[in-house]
């Protein structure tokens, strides 16, 4: 049995509303903190007029009647760490054994326009959801010390409040250079008026306890925002809506070398092409008996302003596995899309990953929720 966190209580409240939904691909004005949570408040507005446009003018619409033309439940989701940037290709001045003055440097600016939370870009954002009366939820790299970085995500209310905060569990690769590891006492989701949201960044994903931690306390609408553009990720948020039966959004940057600062262009390493070399015979493979080439060439990509770093690949999916928007590629956009919460409930009579599809008494899991800190500080007699 899953043992933390515990199933929250059932409600029906929420079972036959409509959730309006508006999946933000853009890409931030990079390395600049400031700028870049300033264009995310106006593309929640920009979010909201898409969504307006969607269901006919209303703005928005306050009914409690079911249906496309009166979604009173709106969610704007944006990339991870869409404040200040996912520092894509950048590799800080690091190499086993050394870093570089240059790329600490880097960091350093990195840092500064990381963000603190609280603090006046949650302010803003906040604000930002209450003017548009929206749930929002938003990648950030948060500032925890002077030294310390976490890829975050962020969701505020349509009251404007904070309600939960996310640090990524285990950065990937490279990323560790930046990015320290989360803990489970973020591991957390959000109760709202039409169903429990939450959500796991990019790689996370892949972590198998990650995601029945979420399975397990309810999720709804499991929210991935992410870094990863290459096909195969698509089927990674369909496994999971299929897996979890919930409504799956995920979210990413279209991203071209020409965003990044021009002082920053310089340092970014771009991925290698692959170039088959057609060879003087045809091999033929001994397996399959058709023809294979020879040789690859590996070479580096030419540097071009117009290279694009991230392609994106947002996507909606229902809790059968069904795309209801995107993937989006190749360009910046707003998918809009709205569904019904009452076929989570369809699709869990099929398949319910902690209910009546579980084995309690073969598996279980035990979730660590508690924060750790490196000194604890103890008290008591010294005698």
């Amino acid at each position: 049995m899953v043992s933390a966190p515990s199933m929250p209580a059932i409600s029906c409240e929420g079972e036959s509303q409509w959730v309006q939904v508006a999946v933000v691909q853009s890409c931030p004005v990079v390395f600049d903190g400031p700028e870049s949570t300033c264009k995310a408040c106006r593309l929640v507005a920009e979010a909201v007029a898409k969504m307006d446009e969607a269901t006919g003018g209303s703005s928005p619409a306050r009914s409690s009647e079911s249906g496309s033309s009166s979604v009173k439940n709106r969610l704007v989701v944006f990339p991870e760490s869409y404040i200040p940037a996912y520092p894509r290709g950048l590799s800080f001045g690091a190499v086993v054994g050394s870093r570089t003055a240059e790329g600490k440097t880097t960091f350093e600016e990195y840092w500064r326009n990381s963000i603190t939370v609280p603090g006046p870009e949650t302010e803003a954002l906040g604000r930002a959801a209450l003017e548009s009366s929206v749930w929002l939820v938003i990648g950030v790299t948060e500032r925890f010390s002077k030294g310390t970085l976490y890829c975050s995500v962020l969701t505020f209310g349509p009251d404007g409040i904070l309600k939960a905060v996310h640090r990524k569990l285990k950065p990937t690769g490279s990323e560790r250079l930046i990015w320290a590891d989360g803990d489970g006492s973020s591991l957390n989701v959000v109760t709202t008026p039409f169903g429990v949201i939450g959500s796991l960044i990019c790689w996370e994903n892949y972590m198998p306890l990650a995601r029945m931690a979420l399975y397990s306390q309810g999720i709804d609408i499991y929210i991935a925002p992410t870094a990863d553009s290459r096909d195969a990720w698509q089927s990674t948020m369909q496994h999971i809506s299929l897996e979890g039966r919930c409504y799956v959004i995920g979210c990413n940057q279209f991203v071209k070398l020409s965003d990044y600062p021009e002082h920053l262009q310089s340092q970014i390493v771009l991925p290698s092409k692959v170039v088959s070399a057609p060879s003087t015979t045809t091999p033929t493979s001994t397996t399959t008996n058709t023809p294979v080439n020879s040789s690859i060439i590996v070479t580096p990509q030419e540097p071009d302003r117009d290279t694009v770093l991230c392609r994106g690949g947002s996507v909606v999916l229902s809790p059968h596995g069904e795309i209801l928007a995107g993937p989006l590629f190749d360009k910046e956009g707003i998918l809009v899309t709205q569904f019904n919460m009452s076929e989570i409930t369809r699709a869990r009579y099929e398949f319910d990953p902690v209910g009546h599809y579980s084995k309690p008494e073969v598996f279980s899991l035990t979730v660590d929720v508690k924060s750790h800190t490196p000194v604890t500080k103890a008290t008591g007699s010294t005698s």
